[in-house]
């Protein structure tokens, strides 16, 4: 793993911890962070070493959108290689072939909310605020939020929190189904690490598969979907992971019903 200059990339067992280094920015996305979060999660994807990921920030600030000096710079067209890159970006987030945890320590603003709304689950600490606050500049998100949190709140509370561009407590999302837990700061990382590694402990294939089939039920045609599931079931049952795991139920089967019945 490549040694990165606005994030760092440790890995503890078969669970891989991103975690945002520009602190005195609240972590703001510049191009160069922007490129080097695509290229981690690109590798991260790719590794069969890793088996989850915690993505998080340091300091106060979780991701606090895009560096605004930066973006208030740039030219026309520095602009529209920007928003496409940022396209490549949460796209290695969300299509990303190991599960992906968001442990928010603080301000989850544009962009960040953005990359939040690509990850599998969402634990957040107390003190932790989301937004989607770009009217606020006289603009629309360009990252994916306008279609991401409509599936992930519903059309009504995202219509709310885009038009309003209010930053709202992670307390508030957790109903709404976005936010998994709030936990207090101390245990915001070992929560998180603790999922992780209950989910990298099980058969990478079979977590993938999960992934798959559970990003389609969103978007996808119900028949593809259960089609879809099925063949991967299959695969899974075929397997020598399947098999063995299948024939150890069975066989602890009989002991488990005599200990019921006794």
């Amino acid at each position: 793993m490549r040694v990165y200059q606005t994030l760092t990339v440790e890995t503890l067992g078969r669970v891989a911890v991103v975690t945002f280094r520009r602190a005195d920015q609240l972590n703001a996305m510049n191009r160069m962070m922007q490129g080097e979060i695509t290229d981690a999660f690109e590798a991260l994807s790719g590794d069969a070493g890793v088996g989850a990921i915690v993505v998080t920030g340091e300091g106060r600030g979780f991701m606090a959108g895009a560096d605004i000096k930066e973006y208030a710079a740039q030219t026309s067209a520095e602009f529209d290689t920007f928003q496409a890159a940022g396209m490549r970006m949460y796209a290695a987030i969300e299509n990303n072939r190991k599960p992906v945890i968001a442990a928010i320590n603080g301000f989850a603003l544009g962009g960040g909310m953005e990359l939040v709304l690509c990850c599998d689950i969402v634990i957040a600490n107390q003190f932790a605020k989301l937004g989607l606050p770009e009217i606020k500049l006289g603009l629309v998100p360009g990252g994916g939020g306008t279609q991401r949190s409509v599936a992930k709140l519903g059309r009504n509370r995202a219509k709310l929190l885009l038009m309003t561009g209010a930053i709202v407590p992670a307390s508030e999302f957790v109903a709404a189904g976005l936010v998994n837990e709030v936990v207090d700061v101390d245990r915001l990382m070992p929560r998180a690490l603790e999922l992780a590694e209950i989910i990298a402990a099980e058969p990478a294939a079979a977590i993938e598969g999960l992934k798959a089939l559970t990003a389609h039920a969103v978007s996808g045609d119900l028949a593809e979907g259960l089609a879809m599931e099925r063949d991967i079931l299959g695969d899974l049952y075929r397997s020598e992971i399947g098999q063995q795991r299948v024939k150890e139920f069975a066989d602890r089967s009989p002991a488990r019903l005599k200990k019921a019945g006794s």
